[in-house]
């Protein structure tokens, strides 16, 4: 399979026509590259590397978390998309043209946007964490404008007496998002027309299928956390929001009419 070698910041899904769903290179401590991986339209997806080592966002995720997290359960939904989509009309489909089709469907159809969406998700994921970043590079350009315009400011994290938020900005409301998700899902960061959003999806849903355009995204899943965090969702989410969540990747997502 042909490997495109672009900047990790261009990750893109694209659409059939364009030919390919290109996970973009990164780069990786020491400088060293890891190749960028497609996913063709020809139905034959594979796993997307992952943009840095498997012990890159120790200690805060542990390589052991990332090896069944990554290696076990995003493998998994990529394998069973394979399966599910031989000789069907997705077969000849982008990943993301997959998950729209099939989006509220029953059976077989529900079955594979369950295992489209979570490698789409999944993907996106590991793209939107990067060693090194968190607080030590918040927000910053448009998207701190956009925050800042819509949501007051990025972070105030104090709390009175019980615990409770008393200025919170966006950081604070989007680890309430997060935490507040019921089982298994999803907090989004997204763009829905020129405005700015948190939203919250169950399961493998995914905010492509509302019209709504990722930026970022945080896995609350119990996999993602379990073996490091146990239970403690709300210590995961702090991590990740302090140390790994990766701004800059939310903005050079946005739109080019809001970049």
């Amino acid at each position: 399979m042909a490997m495109n070698k672009v900047d990790r910041r261009q990750f893109l899904f694209m659409g059939a026509s364009v030919g390919a769903l290109t996970v973009a290179e990164a780069m990786v401590g020491g400088g060293q590259a890891l190749a960028a991986v497609t996913l063709p339209d020809s139905g034959i997806f594979t796993l997307p590397e992952l943009p840095y080592a498997q012990s890159a966002l120790e200690p805060y995720i542990s390589a052991n978390t990332v090896s069944f997290h990554y290696g076990k359960h995003h493998a998994g939904y990529v394998k069973n998309l394979n399966g599910l989509i031989v000789g069907t009309a997705y077969e000849n489909m982008s990943l993301e043209r997959i998950i729209k089709a099939t989006n509220g469907k029953r059976l077989i159809p529900g079955l594979i946007f369950n295992n489209a969406a979570q490698t789409w998700n999944h993907t996106f994921y590991w793209n939107s964490l990067r060693p090194g970043a968190g607080d030590a590079e918040p927000p910053s350009g448009k998207l701190a404008n956009l925050i800042n315009s819509q949501f007051g400011h990025f972070s105030d994290p104090g709390t009175d007496a019980k615990g409770n938020w008393t200025n919170p900005g966006f950081k604070q409301k989007l680890f309430d998002a997060a935490k507040g998700v019921f089982g298994s899902g999803w907090a989004w960061v997204v763009v829905d027309g020129g405005r700015l959003e948190i939203v919250t999806t169950g399961n493998a849903g995914n905010p492509l299928v509302m019209g709504k355009k990722p930026l970022l995204v945080i896995d609350v899943w119990e996999h993602a956390y379990y073996l490091d965090y146990q239970n403690l969702r709300t210590a995961y989410l702090n991590t990740i929001l302090d140390k790994l969540i990766d701004w800059q990747f939310a903005g050079e997502n946005l739109p080019s009419r809001l970049a």
